[in-house]
């Protein structure tokens, strides 16, 4: 079967089992990402100030993106010797179970300090299964499309961040019901355990499917390298980089507005997590519906187009979003959302197929794990924790607007170096099929 051409129904069915895997996955990580915002600080970190135990919870919530490199090394090397497929199996179980065991964890009332430290190692454990989901599905997904609807599918495939993150607000606006003694004591459980349910339907899905085609034609051709990550860097290395920077934009813009926005919202607009998410979910609806349009337009004008023209649209946006979520009229904050992930949905749509060609496809794995992860932790890590600590040292949106501007100027520059990139490295991308194992 030729990479080229592969049968549209495996085609679909990749990017099926993709978009499922990234969901769940955006999911049990949003999850966290929003009981570290909202109830962990009184579960999990008790202190006499309440402004430090949510510093140190969404620091925990910080704490799964700087374990992601050990993912993106262990899970990109393996992805680039043995394949993709049996990676992102791997990943998913490893994310499902420490989603449920976290779900299942005593308090900090009931075990002591013993709560916290096994909380952060199984927040340790999602950090490590993200290093290598996010990338493997990608590579997956794009691998099996044909090249001319490669942006369309990568489109398709990120919406699974959105609807992720858009289940996990919605389980915990159900549980949000509950009367604060009953949510407290058992009721946050039922988000991370309703995962296992996920990753099972997630699972049949995944073990159907076949190896990648692209990394097939490598591995029947012999080309498979024995140390992927030394050579990627070798040859790669500029890619790499320039891949990083070109992420930090779009972390930082959705981890601000999906995760510390609640925490923003309670403290600074005195308004309740029901409004908020009233807010942010139909929001967070722009991304599913607009990123497989940018992607279509992508195939059409190039990913490299629309990736800088949107990054661009995110340095200004900020600055419409904050003002018209200030007002806390339900209407005007719908907009300013809906606005801000119009910008957000074409970059971040983009990500799959303007990343992923910029590696050769026996490098693929290891670069693209290596340079998103690194660039998540440079921009959605600590973004929540930065963002609260620049509201409290300036006492103003601005400084957060800001940040979140600066980040997607970066991420602008970059983007337009990428092809610079590629193009600095003829032998990795023309004489990929024929170069020897390292």
């Amino acid at each position: 079967m030729s990479a080229g051409t592969p049968p549209r129904r495996q085609s679909a069915r990749a990017a099926l089992a993709g978009w499922f895997g990234t969901t769940i996955e955006f999911y049990d990580f949003s999850v966290y990402g929003l009981a570290a915002s909202l109830l962990f600080p009184k579960i999990f970190f008790p202190a006499a100030d309440p402004v430090v135990g949510t510093l140190i919870s969404l620091s925990s919530f910080g704490v799964g993106y700087v374990a992601r490199p050990f993912g993106a090394l262990l899970f990109g090397h393996l992805g680039d010797r043995m394949g993709r497929k049996s990676i992102l199996v791997t990943t998913l179980i490893m994310m499902g179970l420490a989603t449920t065991a976290i779900g299942l964890l005593p308090s900090y009332g009931q075990i002591g300090l013993a709560a916290p430290v096994l909380l952060v190692a199984l927040r340790i454990v999602q950090g490590i299964s993200l290093g290598g989901e996010t990338s493997g599905a990608v590579l997956l997904t794009v691998e099996h499309a044909e090249k001319e609807r490669r942006g369309f599918f990568g489109g398709i495939l990120n919406t699974g961040t959105a609807v992720g993150t858009i289940l996990a607000n919605v389980m915990f606006l159900l549980v949000a019901q509950l009367p604060d003694s009953a949510l407290l004591s058992w009721g946050w459980r039922i988000p991370f355990l309703v995962s296992v349910l996920l990753v099972v339907a997630g699972l049949v899905i995944r073990l159907g499917l076949r190896e990648s085609p692209e990394f097939a034609d490598v591995k029947g051709a012999g080309s498979v390298h024995k140390l992927p990550l030394v050579d990627v860097l070798r040859k790669c290395g500029g890619t790499v980089l320039v891949v990083t920077l070109a992420t930090v934009g779009a972390g930082i813009m959705i981890t601000v507005t999906s995760v510390y926005v609640l925490t923003y919202g309670k403290t600074a607009l005195h308004l309740s997590t029901s409004k908020m998410l009233g807010a942010l979910l139909p929001g967070l609806l722009v991304v599913v519906i607009a990123a497989p349009l940018y992607g279509k337009l992508a195939d059409r004008i190039g990913a490299r187009t629309v990736f800088t023209a949107t990054a661009a649209s995110m340095v200004v946006l900020p600055f419409v979003w904050f003002p018209l979520l200030n007002t806390g009229n339900l209407g005007l904050m719908l907009l300013g959302f809906a606005l801000l992930f119009a910008g957000y949905a074409g970059n971040y749509a983009m990500f799959p197929v303007y990343f992923s060609e910029a590696f050769p496809v026996s490098l693929r794995f290891s670069g693209m794990a290596i340079g998103f992860t690194l660039g998540t932790i440079g921009g959605n890590a600590f973004a929540p924790a930065i963002s609260a600590s620049l509201l409290e040292s300036t006492g103003t949106w601005v400084s957060i607007a800001v940040y979140m501007a600066a980040a997607s100027a970066v991420s602008l520059v970059a983007g337009l170096l990428i092809r610079q990139a590629r193009s600095a490295q003829p032998d990795g991308l023309r004489q990929e099929s024929g170069a020897p194992a390292a």
